[in-house]
């Protein structure tokens, strides 16, 4: 009986190994590989999903302290504002000293001696000269008209015994240039006819002087607000990252990277830029309104067609991406120092 049983379990072994073989590993491995390989465009479609699940609970956690992000946006739209508002002033006046200063002419004033012939001669004489564009000829009469329709002092000049305006001849150079104008002039100056040469473009140049000057310093002034953004931005994002102090760690400790960890504060720099700047942008285009109907009435005065010239799409669009950067570098560089300081124990 023994015996038996011994050759029964033997042909159970022999039937086992008959069996139908198994995959070598190397089958196995290419097949397993095929079945779970990750595409690159879902890879793509993770990592945006992952971003804006990110920005938008960053977006709705600055909301958890309204009154403390309010106060934020306010100190960050004021600094933004200041350098916006101070470019939108520079380029009204850049425009107005291109209008004003399109046409630069000087005005020779002639000797109360000249006759008419003697000016109209001089006048034609100028009119052949090759470093001349034009030459306008004033006369007494034509000057004394002038003047009346302009003040409106009709009643007192008509008592007036002679004419006391003299001869003017107004001549437009070849040259504008700011060197050869005034040489111009100099030569001008000495015709015998000339009592005094006055260069109308003595007062354009101070104004451009002045706008060169204006601009030096908007540069400066906006890299010192742009500083500040950068510390308010950062000292906010530190007082964030203390307060999820025991958050970090926890997440450090189930193995979340620096990036992973980083991610969140960088967005809420970037909303606190981005929102900022809109709201510097709502208030620079408000001043504007309020100013451009003064300044409209001023410019009738004297005789102008100046508006009030806003930012304009481009200026906006830099003033938006300005913010928003800004916001960014200070959350990044804030999160890069203080980052490490929370580390699990």
């Amino acid at each position: 009986m023994a015996k038996l049983e011994q050759r029964r379990r033997g042909a159970v072994r022999t039937q086992s190994a008959k069996a139908e073989p198994i995959a070598t590993p190397a089958t196995s491995g290419l097949k397993g590989a095929r079945r779970h390989k990750i595409r690159f465009t879902d890879q793509r479609r993770s990592w945006t999903r992952n971003h804006l699940d990110v920005a938008t609970k960053a977006y709705h956690r600055l909301w958890n302290t309204p009154l403390a992000t309010l106060m934020t946006l306010a100190v960050l739209a004021i600094a933004l504002a200041l350098p916006g508002a101070m470019t939108a002033g520079l380029k009204n006046m850049q425009q107005l000293s291109v209008n004003w200063g399109a046409d630069p002419r000087i005005s020779l004033y002639l000797h109360d001696a000249v006759t008419d012939n003697q000016a109209d001669q001089l006048s034609r004489q100028l009119l052949l000269r090759d470093d001349l564009a034009a030459v306008e000829m004033i006369s007494r009469e034509q000057g004394l008209l002038e003047f009346k329709r302009a003040s409106g002092l009709d009643d007192v000049l008509q008592f007036l015994a002679d004419n006391p305006l003299p001869h003017v001849i107004v001549v437009i150079p070849r040259d504008r240039s700011a060197l050869g104008m005034p040489v111009l002039q100099q030569q001008l100056q000495e015709l015998p006819e000339v009592e005094d040469a006055v260069l109308d473009m003595e007062w354009v140049q101070r104004l451009a002087a002045f706008v060169s000057l204006t601009e030096r310093g908007v540069w400066v002034f906006g890299v010192l607000l742009a500083l500040a953004v950068l510390l308010v931005v950062g000292n906010t994002i530190r007082m964030s990252i203390e307060s999820r102090r025991d958050e970090i760690v926890v997440a450090k400790l189930v193995g979340a990277t620096n990036a992973w960890v980083r991610r969140p504060f960088l967005y809420a720099g970037f909303w606190f830029g981005l929102l900022g700047s809109v709201i510097a942008w709502v208030l620079i285009e408000i001043s504007l309104l309020l100013l451009e109907q003064p300044v409209h009435q001023l410019a009738e005065l004297y005789q102008s067609d100046f508006r009030v010239a806003g930012l304009g799409w481009l200026g906006s669009l830099v003033l938006i991406l300005s913010g928003s950067l800004l916001g960014l570098l200070g959350s990044w560089l804030a999160v890069g120092r203080h980052l490490k300081e929370v580390e699990p124990r």
